[in-house]
């Protein structure tokens, strides 16, 4: 639908860190270089904490930048902007208002007159698809209907930019893809005013359905990696093979990382540990060495099978690559000789290999085991590892990062945790004193 080459949001060495208790600075984005054209819509890719949503909160002006250039059709943003409205994924709703008054809410911060208040609501309500639920209350509707005021909430502003945040993450498969079929239809038809569209999501085949341009962020901090363009006709067809090509392309640019081989460094005590059960690394890799796959799987396929969205399967991937169980190379995950032994090996084996692979590669495991082993009574709490992560991470992903680690290390049987005290300890049997001389001759 790109109508001209008019720029409606022009982003430059935008920088963004937050102030850390210890009072250094975390860098969420640096560098962050990107334009929104009339008439175009971008989706926004990248791993859980790369600053996605920091920047659409940038560019709504609910955030200042802390260096670079922020504009709306060439003029500064310093503070929210009358043409630019925003969709959270939260439904974000008044439960004590009607659909009607909580659509109405930003047009009376502008002081609309009540009747020009209630008749662009009433508008924006029917072209979203809520004619006839004015009066509801958001307890009385579904995910969807109430995704949908979010919508309309959005919309009766009559935004030239609409920045939405993951808005269908929180909605069944069925009724998100119903919902974005509906907005790209809406659209496409020009029965909104909106010139431009930049969202955030985590489902590669929602962005490529929907976007004009893919643009995949980095992370640590985040900036633009890579930009795909999708110059595929509307409606498109998922299962044609262009589609599943460029669905196969934006896979392989997302699963790029340098390959962990045996010798490795361990990585640093504040890497992101990926969110991924040990449980769920072994279903990954049991299905890896099933008939079908036999040891390679395309990406989407094994999405498919395992029933993950996109972002959990890339974190059960790098998972499984930083414990040298697998390797990912141009969109394919592939099974390593080590991946294929831990999955052909019996429960207490695996266990074994987990637990070597988790002590050579990873630092907070080995960090953690060296601590308790050090330690007199083989005990240590919990806090004393999460205020040495906060030298690195944020206080929440300190604590995540904690609780992943600990999930691995059970597994592996390498330290216990007691989640009613949150000690950590050696495993019992290894926790016991030496019989003394005495005791030994009885």
């Amino acid at each position: 639908m790109t109508e001209t080459n008019e720029l409606l949001i022009d982003l430059s060495g935008v920088r963004k860190f937050f102030r850390a208790p210890d009072h250094s600075d975390r860098i969420v984005l640096e560098d962050v270089n990107f334009e929104l054209k009339q008439g175009e819509i971008v989706a926004l890719l990248g791993k859980s904490g790369s600053g996605k949503s920091t920047l659409l909160r940038i560019i709504a002006g609910l955030i200042g930048a802390n260096g670079g250039r922020v504009l709306y059709r060439g003029k500064a943003i310093n503070g929210p902007v009358r043409g630019i409205s925003m969709v959270f994924q939260s439904f974000a709703l008044f439960p004590w208002l009607t659909v009607q008054q909580n659509v109405e809410l930003g047009l009376e911060a502008l002081a609309v007159p009540p009747r020009e208040r209630e008749e662009q609501a009433l508008e924006a309500i029917d072209v979203i698809g809520l004619g006839g639920f004015e009066s509801a209350y958001p307890r009385e509707l579904s995910g969807g209907m109430r995704q949908r005021v979010g919508f309309a909430r959005a919309l009766v502003m009559r935004p030239d930019v609409l920045l939405m945040d993951e808005p269908f993450s929180a909605l069944d498969v069925l009724t998100a893809e119903t919902l974005s079929g509906d907005l790209l239809e809406l659209w496409l038809e020009r029965k909104i005013p909106t010139k431009g569209i930049l969202f955030v999501s985590h489902n590669i085949e929602e962005a490529v359905a929907m976007s004009d341009r893919v643009l995949i962020f980095s992370s640590d901090p985040g900036r633009v990696k890579a930009e795909v363009p999708v110059s595929l006709p509307h409606p498109r067809d998922k299962d044609s093979p262009a589609f599943k090509a460029l669905v196969d392309q934006v896979y392989a640019i997302m699963t790029q990382r340098p390959l962990r081989t045996v010798g490795a460094e361990p990585l640093s005590l504040g890497y992101r540990l990926p969110s991924a059960t040990p449980h769920k690394i072994e279903g990954m890799i049991e299905t890896l060495i099933e008939p079908q796959f036999n040891g390679k799987a395309d990406l989407p396929a094994l999405a498919d099978e395992l029933q993950l969205p996109d972002d959990a399967l890339f974190h059960l991937l790098e998972a499984g690559a930083l414990l040298g169980f697998i390797k990912v190379d141009e969109g394919d995950a592939i099974l390593l000789p080590l991946g294929r032994t831990f999955a052909e090996a019996e429960t207490t084996d695996r266990k074994s290999v987990f637990a070597q692979q988790l002590m050579a590669h990873i630092s907070l495991a080995s960090h953690i085991r060296h601590v308790l082993d050090e330690r007199r009574d083989h005990r240590a709490p919990e806090g004393r590892f999460i205020q040495e992560l906060e030298d690195f991470l944020s206080d929440d992903e300190a604590e995540r990062v904690l609780e992943q680690v600990i999930s691995w290390g059970r597994y592996a049987e390498i330290f216990d945790y007691d989640y009613t005290s949150g000690v950590l300890s050696l495993p019992e049997e290894e926790d016991q004193e030496p019989p003394t001389e005495d005791v030994a001759a009885e």
